[in-house]
């Protein structure tokens, strides 16, 4: 047995009911390591999960979490490929938010050698869903343009890299004026828009006569209407998130909330054959419970060679909150992270 510190929520609801404790973990079952939190990364399904407005959400107390690296201290009897001392990037279903977790040896994976805990603490969460979205059910392709929402988030970020290894073009949008500065300089998008006012006749316009042909749509309402508004003929809209709905405060708005449902947009499936256009979407949490799927397209992202996330904000562990409120208003860029040690 061994104690460990961790954040807490009694239920869902409010981000409010987030409470750093001291626990007791025990030690690792037979096919179960032990890991010393390093890093962990922070995610918009954190925050919903909080809020009570994720479906995956844990029935009562939970810890939330999704991805964190970190250094093995103990390994279960059963466990032979792994070792005191491996450093380690994984993935949790819940339960990130903690100094010290047990995972299944499957859901960590080698943390590469040039790369800080931060940097793989920031990688896996986005990567897979950058990864998923554009080659498995998005057909990305050489020479096609593809829309990236939240261009300058963690998702956006890896989504453009992978688009220029296949060779396609990007448009990125971004909903601050500052963050088309931080992509000009550090990412290499062919174009980038702001989404305000003028965002649907801006698209139309730097897309000329190219046809869209794949948007990687995470914002939902207005902005997700005019993306298919804009979707060419043979088009794919993958849907992976949806920020209109977030908040900035600690519980959700719940009248503003049924006014953006009541507002959201309503695509007909009855009319899609004649509009030649396809909606998909998905949740990673599906990925977790499909072990061996999630390590193929874990090995086809590795063998990208992608360079590290951008890690933009950094936050010691007893600055949670902090962290999170920063996160959920939506001025970050790249990645954001909390060190634990």
């Amino acid at each position: 047995m061994m104690q460990r510190q961790v954040y807490r929520m009694p239920k869902a609801g409010s981000i409010d009911y987030l409470k750093l404790q001291t626990e007791i973990l025990a030690p690792p079952k037979p096919d179960e390591v032990c890991v010393m939190v390093k890093a962990i990364g922070l995610n918009f399904a954190d925050i919903f999960a909080m809020q009570g407005l994720y479906s995956a959400t844990p029935k009562g107390s939970f810890v939330p979490g999704l991805e964190y690296s970190g250094e093995i201290i103990a390994v279960g009897a059963e466990v032979k490929n792994w070792q005191v001392g491996d450093k380690v990037m994984g993935v949790t279903k819940f339960g990130g938010y903690a100094s010290h977790l047990n995972s299944h040896y499957r859901y960590v994976v080698p943390l590469p050698e040039d790369w800080s805990f931060a940097e793989g603490a920031g990688f896996l969460v986005q990567g897979l869903t950058a990864y998923y979205a554009l080659l498995e059910l998005g057909n990305l392709q050489p020479g096609i343009t593809v829309l990236i929402h939240s261009a300058a988030g963690g998702v956006g970020i890896l989504a453009n890299r992978i688009c220029k290894i296949v060779g396609a073009q990007t448009i990125g949008t971004v909903g601050q004026a500052d963050k088309v500065d931080f992509l000009k300089k550090q990412e290499a998008y062919d174009a980038i828009i702001l989404r305000d006012k003028h965002f649907a006749q801006n698209l139309k316009n730097t897309l000329g006569e190219r046809p869209l042909l794949l948007i990687m749509e995470c914002i939902g309402g207005k902005i997700l209407q005019q993306g298919w508004n804009a979707l060419a003929p043979m088009g794919r809209m993958v849907i992976y998130g949806n920020a209109s709905f977030a908040s900035h405060s600690a519980k959700p708005h719940y009248p503003g909330l049924f006014w953006k449902f009541l507002r959201r947009p309503k695509i007909d499936p009855l009319r899609l054959p004649t509009l030649n256009k396809s909606i998909m979407g998905f949740n990673l949490i599906y990925l977790y419970e499909q072990t061996d799927l999630m390590h193929q397209l874990l090995y086809k992202l590795q063998a990208l060679a992608l360079a590290p996330q951008h890690i933009g904000h950094v936050y010691p562990f007893k600055a949670m909150h902090q962290a999170i409120h920063v996160f959920q208003r939506g001025k970050t860029v790249g990645k954001v992270v909390v060190q634990v040690a």
